[in-house]
């Protein structure tokens, strides 16, 4: 029998396998209902390059709530900064199975609004 989560996961490896044919940088999104969470791994996928989520300082001092989509907009313009500074212009957006809605979308978009190119 499959429950939500692991058709969840199903979903989220059907995405890794094409991201990593690709060969392309990738940002996962993670979210939970408190919080929400976006990391930049390295092509091979085996370093973070660029993390951001509402569970660090500066974002929690911000907001009053981390699981709404007010947060996962702040998280995605925080990673699109800071990969900027690294240099990071294009990713492939692994949504890690969780439908491109609500919060999610708000990352990427936010993410897109602030220069990154998916």
């Amino acid at each position: 029998m499959m429950n939500k989560n692991s058709a969840r996961l199903r979903r989220s490896r059907q995405t890794r396998a094409k991201i990593h044919e690709l060969g392309a940088v990738r940002l996962s999104v993670h979210r939970t209902n408190c919080h929400i969470y976006a990391k930049i791994f390295s092509a091979p996928g085996d370093k973070v390059l660029v993390s951001a989520s509402t569970v660090e300082k500066e974002l929690r001092a911000l907001l009053k709530h981390g699981g709404n989509r007010k947060a996962a907009e702040a998280v995605g313009q925080r990673i699109a900064e800071k990969a900027k500074a690294l240099g990071i212009e294009t990713v492939a957006f692994d949504r890690s199975g969780f439908r491109y809605h609500g919060r999610v979308k708000a990352l990427a978009e936010a993410a897109r609004a602030g220069g990154l190119k998916f």
